[in-house]
């Protein structure tokens, strides 16, 4: 292991990340935010100093291989959201590390679960700091630094596959570096889009500006107590659900779409899958809807389809409190925080074309008890599938499901009731954010004890990386044969 490759990039991973709090810094100043002012200075001091420091002491100019590239993908988001945490801390939004590390790295995943009890009596630039982060964790911190780093070359391909697992950067342009910058391109144009229209019918600019960095990155993080139900403003509502469902489909179809193939998206077996999950899924709850709490088919299309739209991408924005819907209703959305976005796409949890090539092959394993001697291949919109890919999918299901239950057990042995403890990790693990129970819509993450917040945080880490970044970590054979060490 080159720990000089691994402490340099983290180097510069801190050097950027106190470029970002610069935004806040200034809307502190704007709005007189003497407290907010000092603490983002002293921030971007220590953020500072620490990575130009990490940068001196591991010198390195080589290129980046395997091993370490998983490594500074783990570790990246784990410092990066630790020196994050610094505002809330000098400006004692939260005083306490543990919670103040739960939010970030919840900003950063794009979870959204809060352990804030009172959104709104907090520094308006802190607000902005911890959408912002959100809003650069949604497209990945590392594929920022990448677009921003063309030196790291190869390198940069490497350390950006594992921190976007499954999305083919390969295929947007033949260059890791105008690939990224391409990305982010496209995620910055949607964001304006954003901004403008719900700015333009009507939302404070700030609000606007918060509400798209919850959005776009599918987070959730929103300046109000009561999410977009603050609102109760359905033309908001609509512009936020198209933009939630937009951030979860893969960015290369957004890219070859603008870049003139019309169709695109309507040739894509994973975008035509994921529509249908969420057209029959919208229509399932707003028929129990209609007949159980709504006497208007539209008031319950209004809140199905939203609810559906936001738990479904990830986001986790409510207009309404869904634990008090019938369990069916209810059972539906849980099913929804395991599926998730599209590959490629800033939603999180297993993503849709996993589940579809697992459905396929359960297909094909009854066409060949009809046909025994045919060789049936699996395909996806005429590309063949090899067994290797369905191994990876296959592992990866597996594996999430395993992290699922482990979770659950400790965080019940903890003392949270059952239906909680589903909730918390389904919804920490696939980065929903609310969940069910204690953890519902309403209510937010404070009372979690330490031993449950550090085990949603690991959660939140693992799904956003999507486990196999962090768990290689964790194999004895990935620490040996070190090509060079410090």
């Amino acid at each position: 292991m080159n720990f000089k490759a691994v402490g340099n990039t983290l180097g510069k991973l801190l050097t950027y990340l106190s470029t970002l709090m610069i935004f806040p810094l200034l809307f502190a100043y704007y709005y007189n935010e003497k407290n907010s002012f000092n603490a983002f200075i002293w921030s971007i001091i220590t953020t500072l100093l620490v990575g130009f420091a990490l940068q001196k002491i591991f010198s390195f100019k080589n290129s980046i291989g395997n091993k370490e590239s998983y490594l500074i993908a783990t570790l990246g988001w784990v410092f990066v959201s630790a020196f994050s945490a610094l505002p809330f801390l000098f400006t004692k939004t939260i005083p306490n590390f543990l919670d103040a590390y739960f939010e970030c790295m919840s900003g950063y995943t794009a979870t959204g679960a809060t352990i804030l009890t009172d959104i709104e009596s907090n520094p308006l630039s802190i607000l902005l700091w911890r959408n912002e982060i959100q809003w650069v964790g949604g497209m990945g911190i590392i594929l920022l630094v990448v677009a921003l780093l063309p030196m790291l070359g190869v390198s940069g391909m490497k350390l950006a596959k594992s921190e976007f697992p499954g999305f083919e950067l390969d295929k947007i342009k033949p260059r890791i570096v105008e690939t990224a910058k391409t990305i982010w391109l496209i995620y910055i144009f949607i964001s304006i889009g954003e901004i403008v229209c719900l700015y333009g019918f009507g939302m404070p600019l700030f609000d606007a500006i918060t509400n798209t960095f919850g959005t776009m990155p599918t987070g959730g993080f929103n300046p109000r107590n009561a999410s977009i139900a603050y609102y109760d403003n359905v033309v908001f509502e609509i512009i936020i659900m198209i933009f939630m469902f937009i951030s979860a489909v893969n960015f290369s179809l957004h890219y070859k779409f603008l870049h003139g193939d019309k169709k695109i998206h309507l040739k894509d077996p994973e975008f035509l899958f994921f529509t249908s999950i969420v057209l029959i899924s919208t229509l399932l709850v707003t028929l129990q809807l209609r007949f159980s709490i709504y006497d208007s088919l539209l008031s319950a299309l209004r809140y199905a389809s939203f609810q559906v739209v936001s738990i479904v991408t990830t986001t986790g924005f409510v207009t309404t409190d869904y634990s008090l819907w019938p369990p069916f209703s209810q059972l539906v959305l849980v099913l929804l925080m395991f599926l998730g976005g599209c590959v490629g796409s800033t939603a999180g949890a297993i993503k849709s074309v996993r589940l579809l090539l697992l459905l396929k092959q359960a297909k094909q394993s009854f066409d060949k008890l009809l046909h025994p001697h045919a060789i049936i291949p699996m395909r996806l919109g005429g590309r063949v599938i090899s067994d290797d890919i369905m191994q990876s999918i296959r592992s990866f299901f597996l594996l999430y499901i395993f992290v699922f239950i482990i979770g659950v057990f400790i965080i019940t042995a903890t003392g949270l009731d059952i239906t909680s403890a589903i909730g918390a990790v389904a919804a920490t693990l696939g980065g929903v954010g609310p969940g069910l129970g204690l953890v519902g819509p309403t209510q937010n993450y404070a009372f979690i004890s330490s031993v449950g917040k550090i085990t949603l945080i690991i959660c939140m880490l693992l799904g956003r990386l999507e486990i196999y970044t962090v768990l290689v970590l964790l194999i004895p054979e990935f620490w040996k044969k070190s090509s060079s060490s410090f």
